[in-house]
């Protein structure tokens, strides 16, 4: 079983950053593909970013593409959600997700739809506004 954590969310003005962290504790986070998912008030829930287990090949939505930016810290077990220049419309509950067993990076490249993960973490609220 893979608990996954989030952390770093909160309310930030326009223009603003965050830096949305996911880690898991009895779990390596390297061995699988990472992906954060954002379900805002009202909305389904939709892909954000991904990346590979093997060769950090990654995945950005075109609404987060310039923006955001996702890695890893495999020394922290660590998965990182940098969002840069929010919107208002980035507002909703982010969720770090883990996809078992791990697809090639060149699937994880062309992005995983939320169904497709088989763990999820708990979400962390963002809030974009003024």
């Amino acid at each position: 079983q893979v608990q996954l954590v989030e952390s770093g969310g909160g309310l930030v003005q326009p223009g603003g950053s965050l830096r949305l962290s996911c880690t898991a504790s009895e779990f390596r986070l390297d061995y699988l593909p990472i992906g954060w998912v954002r379900q805002a008030p009202g909305k389904e829930r939709a892909g954000v970013s991904c990346i590979s287990s093997s060769d950090g090949s990654t995945y950005y939505a075109d609404s987060v593409k310039g923006r955001f930016t996702i890695s890893r810290d495999n020394a922290k077990n660590t998965v990182w959600l940098q969002m840069n220049s929010l919107k208002p419309e980035d507002t909703a509950v982010y969720y770090c997700a883990a996809d078992m067993p791990p697809r090639l990076s060149s699937l994880v490249r062309i992005g995983i739809t939320p169904e497709e993960y088989d763990y999820w973490g708990q979400g962390t609220q963002v809030t974009v506004s003024s």
